[in-house]
């Protein structure tokens, strides 16, 4: 069996992918914190499978249409989910303090529907940060082309911020520069967080499909390696920018850690725990559903593999592009997808909210 505990010994957290009501309420968010899971993310898919399984949310829905029957249900889903990260916010705020800040945080994210739009972004962020009013709150910011200066302008302004939808490491290498020029004008640069997330799984089901229909032995043979490739790349990108003089100066700046999201695999022919098992390292977190950490616990192999076969890694990208796949070109269309994702799943989320709305509104 592995314990988080032995992964932290190797510099990595873990992080669970999994907020609702009915883990904050009581101690279920404390028991799993002492277990060693050192912060939490949230999604309006979350939310809509806690609104569609429980009840927990029934009562805070009824007063607020008690109190405002004409409220928008999009901000009944704000008042909802900003209390449900407030909530995990304090319970985990012991972490963030016993830890100076490296964990223990909460993240939320800003509407997808503006993940094109830098200045609104900027303001959605910011009104966000204002009304959690938490520091170990992390705004989740898609790390598009437009989503850059936005991030950029949330850590000079010494907001939190985990840049979300990286699939390349030359985007990632492009959040870190805007995180390092964001941070040079931070007033309070010496408590700003950030991290960057890396999604997996979609990057090795995506290419996966491009290597099977070219169909080659040496294509077949990257399937579900790839996304294990760019992880790699990336930290070793991440381990240059750390000797840059900004972070090397006294004072306590703090690095943006890399964060491998999207960790469940999507192809039941790999391991359960492909990604976790093989990206082990230091200054790293894993974000993880509640499955996948039960399976890492059960059978995971706690070693150094964050940086196994760099040799081989390189020449799996070389072979990757001696095929003829472009992964930047893969990348922008996985951002893409994934931006239409995380909209389509907000707005499932508000619908399932308009159904419950329905069911629970006063009589007239």
């Amino acid at each position: 069996m592995a314990s988080i505990d032995a992964l932290k010994q190797k510099g990595q957290s873990i992080w669970l992918d999994n907020i609702d009501r009915r883990l904050l309420v009581g101690d279920g968010l404390q028991l799993i914190t002492r277990l060693g899971v050192c912060g939490v993310t949230s999604n309006p898919t979350l939310f809509k499978d806690a609104l569609e399984a429980s009840d927990a949310y029934d009562e805070a829905i009824r007063d607020l249409l008690q109190t405002n029957p004409d409220i928008k249900t999009e901000a009944i889903y704000e008042w909802l989910i900003v209390r449900d990260i407030q909530m995990a916010a304090d319970q985990l705020f012991r972490v963030y303090e016993q830890s100076d800040g490296l964990d223990g945080y909460v993240s939320l994210e800003v509407s997808p529907h503006l993940a094109n739009d830098t200045e609104s972004t900027l303001n959605a962020a910011r009104w966000l940060w204002e009304w959690v009013k938490r520091p170990n709150l992390l705004i989740k910011v898609p790390g598009t082309l437009e989503g850059l200066p936005a991030m950029e302008q949330l850590i000079a302004e010494g907001i939190n911020v985990n840049v979300t939808l990286l699939f390349s490491v030359e985007r990632y290498e492009a959040v870190a520069e805007a995180y390092l020029r964001g941070l040079s004008r931070c007033a309070r640069a010496e408590s700003v967080a950030s991290v960057a997330s890396f999604f997996l799984s979609r990057i090795d089901t995506k290419v996966d499909d491009i290597l099977e229909a070219i169909g080659k032995p040496e294509a077949l043979a990257l399937r579900g390696r790839i996304a294990i490739a760019q992880a790699r790349l990336a930290y070793q990108r991440y381990k240059a920018v750390m000797q840059t003089p900004l972070l090397q100066r006294p004072g306590g700046h703090r690095p943006q850690r890399l964060l491998w999201a999207s960790t469940s695999v999507k192809n039941p022919a790999y391991p359960d725990v492909l990604y976790l098992d093989n990206l082990i390292g230091p200054d790293t977190i894993s974000t993880v559903p509640q499955k996948t950490l039960d399976a890492f616990i059960y059978h995971g192999a706690i070693r150094d593999s964050l940086e196994d076969e760099l040799d081989v890694t390189q020449r799996e990208m070389d072979t990757l592009r001696t095929l003829g796949v472009n992964i930047e070109a893969v990348a922008r269309e996985l951002e893409v997808e994934g931006v239409k994702k995380f909209a389509d799943s907000y707005d499932a989320a508000l619908a399932t909210l308009q159904e419950k709305r329905q069911e629970l509104a006063p009589a007239p």
